[in-house]
C-alpha cells in the first residue's frame, strides 16, 4: 500500500527500539495498532455510507429513465378497449368467488395400537438413595 521496504521497515524498527526503548514498545505498538484499528473502522464506516448514497442516486436515475420509457410506450400502445388499464388491480375486475361449501360430520381418524413395550426390572431403592446423596 505505501510501499515500504525491508530495509526501511528495519530503519524504522531500530529507531523505534532507541527513542520508545524495548520495554515501552510492546505498548506502543499495542497502542498504535487499537488507532489503527478504529481508523479503519471509520474509514470503512465512511466508505459504506458513500456507496449506499451513491446507489440510492442510481436507483432514483434509473426509476425516472423507467418512468420516462414506460409513459413513451403507453403514449405510443394506448389499451384498447377490452383491455384492463394499467395500474388498475386485477381483482377489482373479477367477480367474487361462490360461498365455501357448508361443513359435513367430522370424520375421526382410527385409534392408533399402542406399541408393545419392554418390561423392565424394578430398581433398587438403594442405589437411588445413594445416588441422591
Amino acid at each position: 500500500m505505501f510501499d515500504i521496504g525491508w530495509d526501511e521497515m528495519l530503519f524504522t524498527a531500530i529507531i523505534a527500539i532507541v527513542v520508545i526503548g524495548p520495554k515501552d514498545l510492546p505498548r506502543a505498538l499495542r497502542t498504535a495498532g487499537q488507532w489503527i484499528g478504529k481508523v479503519r473502522r471509520v474509514s470503512g464506516h465512511f466508505r459504506s455510507g458513500i456507496e449506499t448514497m451513491i446507489r440510492e442516486a442510481e436507483m432514483e436515475d434509473m426509476e425516472k429513465q423507467w418512468r420516462e420509457q414506460n409513459e413513451a410506450i403507453m403514449a405510443a400502445h394506448p389499451p384498447s378497449s377490452g383491455e384492463a388499464p394499467v395500474g388498475v388491480d386485477p381483482g377489482t375486475l373479477m367477480e367474487p368467488l361462490p360461498p365455501p361449501p357448508e361443513p359435513g360430520p367430522e370424520i375421526k381418524p382410527p385409534p392408533a395400537s399402542k406399541p408393545a413395550t419392554k418390561k423392565t426390572a424394578a430398581k433398587k431403592p438403594g442405589k437411588s438413595a445413594a445416588k441422591a446423596k
